[in-house]
């Protein structure tokens, strides 16, 4: 009996996704409709900025600030590739300058000064633009006398602009601390991963931390924790649910609630009784 081939047919791709966690594949409608999370097992899977800011914000009310911030290879750094092409390809591919995007919208009505970091853009990394606009976030705030929100998703500080990006962790603490003594009030959310300078510096020092289910948070990974200091670590060690038993993390809040509870707090910020008063 003699077989005829049959020429296979091209499947467009991105129609699916695989979950990290659970490995289940997921129609990718499905998983948009669902706001990125799996419906298998609830995984929360991490999203890009201005897709972050269409859930969070109410509708049609954000806007954006300080668009005509711009990263600079100010030292020419080459690691498998110049910067400047790094810089260049991460704009094309999601649109944005770089890896924070600034402005003010409503949150259950509530005007609120709120800043997002885009981990597509380069990981979210922290390097001077994200630190300016961070801080310019926290001074708008203090003129406009409104709340900050924050969202963080990054694998720490910048490292090809060097000291420049470690710089931005004490610029944005301090802004964050003269807006607090002026009776600020901001908000940290943390989503899967937030790790490393930006950890380490505005978005462990908000008035209240939130985070999504399951997110990634420290300083250094796990992995390299253990190798250093060769220890099994506790069970879920660096997760939203392991912080909030520590005391690091005030409480987690799913996808689908994040809005309301973030009015709940904003809410409560708003009528809550002041210092000596």
């Amino acid at each position: 009996m003699a077989f005829r081939l049959r020429k296979k047919k091209d499947v467009p791709g991105g129609l699916w996704s695989k979950c990290p966690e659970c490995a289940k594949m997921i129609y990718a409608k499905d998983l948009e409709q669902n706001q990125f999370v799996c419906p298998e097992c609830d995984c929360h899977h991490t999203v890009a900025g201005r897709r972050r800011i269409e859930m969070t914000a109410d509708p049609g009310s954000f806007v954006e600030h300080f668009t005509d911030l711009q990263p600079r290879d100010r030292l020419n750094f080459i690691d498998s590739k110049p910067y400047s092409e790094k810089i260049r390809a991460a704009q094309e591919k999601t649109g944005n300058a770089d890896a924070c995007l600034a402005g003010t919208c409503t949150i259950g009505g509530k005007e609120v000064a709120m800043a997002v970091l885009d981990f597509s853009f380069m990981g979210g990394s922290m390097g001077e633009v994200v630190g300016e606009k961070i801080a310019r976030t926290v001074e708008l705030a203090m003129e406009r006398n409104l709340p900050v929100v924050l969202f963080s998703a990054s694998g720490g500080a910048r490292m090809h602009e060097g000291a420049i990006s470690l710089m931005q962790m004490a610029k944005t603490c301090a802004v964050l601390n003269r807006y607090s003594k002026q009776g600020g009030f901001s908000i940290s959310v943390l989503t899967n991963p937030t790790t490393g300078g930006v950890t380490a510096s505005f978005a462990s020092v908000c008035d209240v931390t939130v985070a999504e289910p399951g997110a990634l948070i420290g300083f250094a990974g796990p992995r390299v924790i253990q190798n250093t200091i060769r220890q099994e670590l506790p069970e879920g060690f660096q997760r939203s649910e392991f912080l909030v038993d520590k005391g690091q993390v005030d409480f987690i809040a799913t996808r689908a609630t994040l809005r309301e509870r973030l009015a709940l707090v904003l809410n409560y910020a708003e009528n809550r009784p002041q210092v000596g008063s």
